[in-house]
């Protein structure tokens, strides 16, 4: 039986995260459900140049991800599907990333508000006790932010910011690289195997070839 992780992209710059999170799970041969909101399009098309449409969403998400995508490893769901499989708990997942997280979404999520299929598939995977993790990119925060967060850990969600880390590339790290590191710890937090980064090693100044 397929039991895809759900990733969700709400409207939060840092479309580069999801797409690095997605090509990560393909790549260690875990299938996902994608839902991308409608702030999301918007910030996709921003950061991208390039649009992510319902009516061709293999050819948006293929250009998007730099490669053409199996239908059997990757489902796409409308963000207004509030029927969509994801929005019930009968339907088998393993659990959900939210990258990036905006604010709003973060918010809605805490309060179970479903405004959307993005934030009732997280609420649904919460209620479920599955895995749930939520990639909030802004700063500075606010107090209703910090609280939003705080609820979601108290509800069981991993908050895991988009903080990466220098030590496997040094302050000469690219762009792409940073990115990885980030994504490279949410399939840590999912226990799905990769190798988007080099990991620490106890050792200072070591090889960062």
């Amino acid at each position: 039986m397929r039991e895809p992780w759900v990733v969700g992209v709400s409207g939060a710059s840092g479309t580069p995260y999801a797409a690095a999170v997605v090509r990560g799970l393909l790549d260690a041969g875990e299938p996902v459900d994608l839902i991308v909101s409608r702030a999301a399009r918007l910030t996709v098309l921003d950061e991208t140049g390039r649009p992510f449409r319902d009516a061709h969403w293999a050819e948006d998400l293929a250009a998007w991800l730099g490669r053409d995508v199996d239908p059997a490893d990757l489902r796409h769901w409308p963000a207004g599907d509030l029927a969509a499989g994801p929005s019930s708990g009968s339907y088998p997942v393993r659990g959900m990333v939210v990258v990036p997280a905006s604010t709003a979404a973060c918010a809605g999520i805490a309060i179970g508000l479903s405004k959307d299929l993005l934030q009732r598939a997280a609420e649904v995977n919460l209620k479920e006790r599955r895995r749930v993790v939520v990639v909030p990119r802004e700063t500075p925060v606010t107090r209703s932010h910090l609280e939003h967060l705080i609820a979601l850990h108290d509800a069981g969600a991993v908050v895991l910011p988009a903080s990466p880390g220098f030590y496997g590339a040094g302050a000469a790290a690219t762009g792409a690289q940073l990115v990885d590191f980030v994504a490279g710890k949410v399939l840590d937090a999912l226990d799905v195997p990769h190798t988007l980064f080099k990991r620490w090693a106890g050792k200072l100044n070591a090889d960062r070839t």
